[in-house]
C-alpha cells in the first residue's frame, strides 16, 4: 500500500466511480485526500438572536404541529411544519424532499439545518442535522456522475486506511518555525475540523505545504540548471565596449545592469536560464543585441525567435542595420521567407556551414531541417506567447544553448515566482531618457467623433495615429466595432489616402505594404486589429484609439498604448468604451491612472486570474488546490525562501529531515517537467 494507489482499490470503487473521481483530477489515493473542501457549512445550533436575514444556521426546537407534505407533479414537493424554539414559532419549509417527513414527528427535539428569513421567521430547510454530525463540515466539488456524500465518504476511508503512510514534505524544522501541523494532522484537520479555527490552521498549513512542494521542485530544476555546464562564451570584451560606446544613445543605469548580469552568466561555467523583464519601451532589444554581439565575437551563432512576422521583420531590420559595419550576418526566417524553394536552400545551407551568424524568426525556425553550425544563444522575445514545446525544439537546435527569454508583459511577483521559479530574472526598471508617459483618456461610445476631431488636429501638427478594434469582420453575435468596418469610417472622415487597413487575415505581403506605408508617412492612420500589439516601432505615432476597450485584458491595452511615446512628442491613449459592469469601469479607471506596466499587470491578476493573464495554455501555471498565489503571495514568496534554502544546502539529497521531500518530488514530477 502506498498513496500512489488508484482509487480504484477503495470498497466501493468501481470502473463508473473511477472515471467520475478522475474526470475531477482524482487518481490516486493522495489526489483523493488532497481534494479538500472549498468551503465549510457552520451547522452549530444557534439562537434566534444571534442570526442575521438569510443567513445559513442550524437552529434546534420542539416540532409543534404535523407535517404536511404536498406534491406538484411527479418530481417536485413542498413539506411544511412549525418548530417551537423557546417562546417562538418558526415556520420550516422543505422543497422537493418528500422523505424528509418521515423523520419528523410532532412533540420531538429536532435541528434543522436551513436559511433564515428574519422578516418572515422563516426557515427554508436543507437537512435534518442528526447528533452524530459535527458542528463544522467541509462542503466539495462534485459532479453529476458522483454525489458529494460519495466524495466524503471515500475521502474517510482513505484516511483510515492510509494515514500511517502520510509522511511530512515540509523539513520539521521549517513546520516549528512557522507553527505548522505536520502532514498527517493536517489532512485531518481540513476534511474532518471539529471548528473554525482548526480549520483555519490547517488550511494554512494545507497552502504552506503545497506551495512548498511546489516551490522546491522548481527549484530543484534551478540548482540542476546551475550544476550544468554551459557553453562559456568568452565574448571579445573590448570588442563589446566599442559596440555598446558605439550606440547612438547610452544605455540607462537598468540595461547597465542586465548587460552584467548576462555577460556574468555568459562566461560562468554554469548555463544560463534567464528572464528579462521590461516594460514597453524599456529597451529590451538592444540588450538581447548586445547578447547576440557578444556570442558572435565568442564565434558562435545566436537566434531570437518572435512571435509574429511584422516583429521579426522589425527585428531583422533594426539588427541588420546595427550589425552592417560590423561584418555580422543577419538571416530573416518566417514562413513567408522559408516559402521559396530556391531561397530556403540557399539560406539552410548558409545557417549550416556558418556563414550565418544571427537569425530572426518566428515558430518556423524551429522546423526540423533548419540546422545551426555552431548555436551558442536562443533569445525568445514575448516569451509567454510561444507554447512549452515550441520553447523546448529551439533549445535543442545547438548543444545546451544559453537561454534568454524576454516579454514586455510585466509579471508581477507572483507570476514571476510560480511560472518562472526556475530562472533567473532581470528587470529593467528604468526607461530611456526622453520618452514621455502616455496621456490617457477614456471616453463614451457617443463622444467618438470628438475622438475624431481630436486626431485630425494631431495628424495636421505631422504626426501619426492608429485606430485598434477586436474584431477583423463584422460578427452578428457582437456588437463590437471590427476594423473593416472601421477602415470605411475613417477613410471616409480622414481621406481614403491617408488610411491604411492590417489585420491577421491579410497575407504576409499586404501586412507588409500597409506596415511599411505607415512607417514611411506614406498613410498618417493605421487601422488595425492586435496584430501590432507587440514589438512594432513607429516613432513619429502619437495617438492610440483602441475601440470597445473594455473587450481587452489591462495587459493588452497596457501593450498597445505602448505603440505611441515612442518618441519625444507628447503621446495620447484615448480608450473607447460602454462598460456596464463596475469591474470594466475599475479597469478603464486603472488604465487612465498608472503607465506602470507592472502596476497594471498586477491590477489584471487580481481582477481576472493568473491563467488569464498570461495565457492558460503558455503559461505554464500550476494548478494549486487550497493556495492562491494571488490572495496567499505572503506564504508564497516565504515558501519559495525556505524551498530555495532547504534545495541549495549543502547535502540536501543526504539530509535525513529531506528524504520525504525528495520522495514527493519524485512521485510528483517523475514523468513530466514541473515546468518548462
Amino acid at each position: 500500500m502506498n498513496l500512489g494507489d488508484s482509487v480504484g482499490v477503495l470498497r466501493g470503487v468501481g470502473p463508473k466511480k473511477i472515471q467520475a473521481l478522475n474526470k475531477l483530477g482524482v487518481n490516486t489515493i493522495e489526489d483523493l485526500l488532497t481534494f479538500y473542501p472549498f468551503r465549510y457549512n457552520d451547522i452549530a445550533v444557534k439562537n434566534l438572536e444571534e442570526i442575521n436575514s438569510q443567513e445559513k444556521v442550524t437552529l434546534k426546537g420542539i416540532v409543534a404541529s404535523e407535517p404536511v407534505l404536498v406534491r406538484f407533479g411527479r418530481k417536485k414537493s413542498r413539506l411544511n411544519f412549525k418548530l417551537l424554539i423557546n417562546h417562538d414559532v418558526i415556520g420550516v419549509t422543505f422543497f422537493n424532499q418528500p422523505w424528509i417527513s418521515k423523520q419528523v414527528t410532532t412533540g420531538q427535539e429536532l435541528a434543522v439545518y436551513g436559511k433564515y428569513d428574519a422578516l418572515r421567521q422563516s426557515l427554508s430547510g436543507i437537512k435534518i442535522i442528526s447528533r452524530k454530525t459535527n458542528d463544522f463540515v467541509g462542503v466539495y466539488r462534485s459532479s453529476k456522475d458522483i454525489k458529494e456524500s460519495i466524495i466524503k465518504q471515500l475521502v474517510k476511508q482513505a484516511y483510515d486506511e492510509y494515514n500511517s503512510y502520510i509522511k511530512d514534505v515540509v523539513p520539521e524544522s521549517i513546520r516549528i518555525k512557522y507553527r505548522l501541523e505536520n502532514r498527517k494532522q493536517m489532512i485531518h484537520d481540513i476534511h474532518f475540523p471539529s471548528t473554525k479555527k482548526e480549520a483555519d490552521l490547517a488550511r494554512r498549513s494545507a497552502i504552506f505545504d503545497e506551495f512548498f512542494s511546489f516551490e522546491a521542485g522548481l527549484q530543484l530544476l534551478k540548482r540542476d540548471n546551475h550544476k550544468n555546464m554551459g557553453l562559456r562564451i568568452k565574448y571579445n570584451n573590448e570588442k563589446l565596449k566599442e559596440f555598446i560606446k558605439g550606440l547612438p544613445f547610452e544605455l540607462t543605469k537598468a540595461q547597465k545592469r542586465v548587460v552584467n548580469e548576462i555577460c556574468a552568466d555568459m562566461l560562468s561555467p554554469n548555463h544560463m536560464n534567464r528572464l528579462l523583464q521590461g516594460d514597453v519601451g524599456s529597451g529590451k532589444t538592444i540588450i538581447a543585441a548586445i547578447a547576440m554581439y557578444a556570442t558572435v565575437t565568442a564565434g558562435f551563432q545566436a537566434v531570437l525567435m518572435a512571435p509574429t512576422e511584422i516583429l521579426a521583420q522589425q527585428h531583422a531590420e533594426k539588427l541588420a542595420n546595427l550589425f552592417e559595419q560590423y561584418g555580422i550576418s543577419v538571416a530573416l526566417m518566417t514562413s513567408s521567407s522559408l516559402s521559396r524553394v530556391k531561397v530556403k536552400r540557399e539560406l539552410l545551407k548558409h545557417l549550416k556551414n556558418g556563414d550565418i551568424d544571427i537569425v530572426i524568426g518566428t515558430h518556423a525556425v524551429i522546423q526540423d531541417n533548419i540546422e545551426f553550425h555552431n548555436l551558442g544563444l536562443a533569445i525568445t522575445d514575448e516569451q509567454h506567447r510561444f507554447g512549452v514545446n515550441q520553447r523546448r525544439i529551439l533549445r535543442k537546435k545547438g548543444v545546451n544553448p544559453e537561454i534568454l527569454a524576454m516579454t514586455a508583459t510585466p509579471i508581477p511577483r507572483t507570476l514571476a515566482i510560480t511560472t518562472y521559479g526556475e530562472m533567473d530574472v532581470s528587470i529593467i526598471d528604468e526607461l530611456p531618457k526622453g520618452r514621455q508617459p502616455v496621456k490617457t483618456s477614456w471616453v463614451k461610445k457617443k463622444q467618438v467623433k470628438n475622438v475624431f476631431e481630436f486626431v485630425k488636429r494631431q495628424l495636421e501638427l505631422g504626426t501619426q495615429a492608429y485606430i485598434i478594434s477586436p474584431l477583423v469582420e463584422e460578427s452578428e453575435l457582437l456588437d463590437l466595432q471590427n476594423a473593416e468596418e472601421v477602415f470605411e469610417k475613417a477613410k471616409e472622415y480622414f481621406g481614403s489616402e491617408k488610411v491604411a487597413l492590417l489585420h491577421g487575415k491579410m497575407d504576409a505581403n499586404e501586412k507588409e505594404q500597409a506596415m511599411q506605408a505607415f512607417k514611411n508617412k506614406e498613410v498618417s492612420i493605421l487601422v488595425s486589429t492586435t496584430v501590432i500589439e507587440v514589438g512594432v516601432d513607429v516613432p513619429n505615432a502619437t495617438v492610440m484609439i483602441i475601440l470597445d476597450a473594455d473587450r481587452f485584458g489591462l495587459a493588452q491595452l497596457h501593450q498597445l498604448r505602448g505603440r505611441v511615446g515612442r518618441g519625444s512628442k507628447e503621446s495620447y491613449c484615448i480608450l473607447v468604451a460602454d462598460p456596464k459592469s463596475e469591474y470594466g469601469k475599475e479597469r478603464m479607471k486603472i488604465m487612465t491612472e498608472t503607465n506602470d506596466g507592472f502596476l497594471i499587470s498586477q491590477k489584471d491578476l487580481e481582477l481576472r486570474g493568473p491563467g488569464e493573464v498570461l495565457g492558460k495554455k503558455q503559461s505554464g501555471l500550476p494548478e494549486f488546490k487550497v493556495g492562491d498565489p494571488v490572495v496567499n503571495l505572503n506564504i508564497l514568496q516565504v515558501a519559495q525562501e525556505e524551498a530555495h534554502n532547504v534545495v541549495f544546502s549543502p547535502n540536501f539529497e543526504t539530509k535525513e529531515e529531506n528524504f520525504e521531500l525528495i520522495k514527493y518530488l519524485n512521485r510528483q514530477f517523475a514523468q513530466e517537467e514541473i515546468i518548462d
